[in-house]
């Protein structure tokens, strides 16, 4: 029996499979070209109006490669555009966000125990967020800052800081970090998108109508796009720490995610000046790794059992009140809170596991109901868990599991069973 739920969670994954992909892609062509910028060599008998070259040797051939500042004397005839791995990855993770954190917001958006919001509410403010974000950065952009890069760097921390902060004083810690990736992950695009593209077109245009091109538009997409630069290995962790609890599930997740966003520096500093061929400044290892510790002493610090009370505020939505009136929930809650809870517990037992897995409690009836979708998914059609079977769950026990999830899709409204 092909379930909605099957059908959704493999989309889910098509989705995600595509982003990853477009995102190696992006990040891939983004740090040659930034290496191939800081690599180049001033030589003699270079072409007119030509910066540098670059000879490199990749697949068993050799290339010779050379960059205009601002633009050859005679347009070629065939040019190739970097910016659909951008454009891709961005609409891909767009996409996912709105599977997983929109029309599973009931469990993985809002935090009732932050914000009384109604679903619709956080899915308003997660859009608008992103945004409001890229207006922001921007407008600092296209002021007086423009010419103090420095302290536009640090102006662009703080804003990702407080929106780090604001995030987490909404949702929940696994839908905080992904929104901060994702707002930072917009900005990186709308650059290619609004600035760095246009302006290379506008040299473009230049050149064909037989103009010079004016050097100013090459002066302000470089600095947009060493901001992409300093900002893509935090957008990686950020996308990457929904899967790791002790990243996501503190009240100060924000501090950690300003704690990497400063890594993202020091690593690319390293990188970066290493590509120049001047001497890398080793100590950003340091840095680095002083930084890397600090975070791991944060994620220490344990959540208030006051946090795990208000958790059970949220009154159960029609979907879950179907789930915990139908038939077999009974026999469920004698299954999943043995077998599940204790790894899936507010202060779980099993050696090794401090914090919930992605924050999911499976110990009271409205837990289960909450999480039926998972249930189903994780231990009624798959064996994905309990992982490694530790808990010995029985094949009969997941059949239950899964009469009972089709139970109550049976009961619900088309309009309930399809979300």
């Amino acid at each position: 029996m092909l379930d909605l739920a099957i059908i959704w969670d493999w989309l889910a994954f098509a989705v995600r499979w595509l982003h990853v992909i477009t995102a190696i892609a992006w990040i891939g062509s983004s740090f040659y070209f930034v290496a191939l910028d800081l690599g180049l060599k001033k030589v003699p008998h270079l072409p007119v109006g030509a910066h540098g070259e670059e000879w490199q040797v990749h697949g068993g051939g050799f290339y010779h490669i050379q960059k205009y500042l601002v633009a050859p004397e005679n347009m070629p005839d065939h040019l190739v555009w970097f910016k659909w791995e951008s454009y891709a990855t961005w609409l891909s993770g767009a996409s996912l966000l709105m599977i997983v954190y929109w029309v599973g917001g009931e469990l993985y958006l809002v935090d009732p125990a932050k914000a009384d919001l109604a679903l619709w509410q956080g899915i308003a403010i997660s859009a608008a967020s992103l945004t409001v974000g890229w207006l922001v950065y921007d407008f600092l952009c296209k002021s007086g800052l423009g010419e103090k890069p420095t302290l536009l760097m640090l102006l662009l921390f703080v804003l990702l800081v407080a929106m780090g902060w604001g995030y987490n004083e909404v949702f929940t810690g696994r839908a905080t970090m992904l929104h901060l990736g994702a707002f930072t992950a917009t900005i990186m695009t709308a650059n290619v998108f609004f600035i760095i593209i246009p302006n290379q077109k506008i040299v473009v245009a230049d050149l064909k109508a037989g103009r010079t091109p004016d050097a100013k538009y090459g002066k302000i997409a470089k600095l947009r796009s060493t901001h992409n630069n300093y900002l893509t290995l935090p957008v990686v962790f950020l996308m990457l720490s929904n899967h790791y609890p002790l990243a996501f599930a503190s009240e100060y997740n924000w501090v950690i995610a300003a704690l990497v966003f400063l890594m993202g520096v020091t690593i690319r500093l390293f990188f970066n000046t290493k590509h120049t061929g001047a001497k890398p400044p080793y100590w950003t290892w340091a840095v680095t790794a002083a930084l890397f510790i600090a975070i791991i002493v944060i994620s220490m610090a344990p959540l208030s059992q006051e946090t795990y009370e208000e958790s059970e505020v949220r009154p159960l939505t029609k979907n879950e009140q179907v789930f915990a009136s139908a038939a077999g929930f009974e026999d469920v809650m004698n299954i999943v809170p043995g077998r599940c809870s204790m790894c899936h517990a507010r202060e779980p037992f099993y050696e090794g596991i401090h914090w919930a897995p992605k924050g999911i409690f499976l110990e009271t009836e409205a837990d289960v109901a909450r999480a039926a979708n998972q249930i189903f998914l994780q231990a009624g059609v798959t064996t994905a868990m309990p992982p490694a079977n530790v808990s010995y769950m029985e094949d009969s026990e997941r059949a239950a599991i899964a009469k009972w999830y089709r139970n109550a899709k049976e009961q619900m409204p088309f309009s309930l069973a399809a979300k």
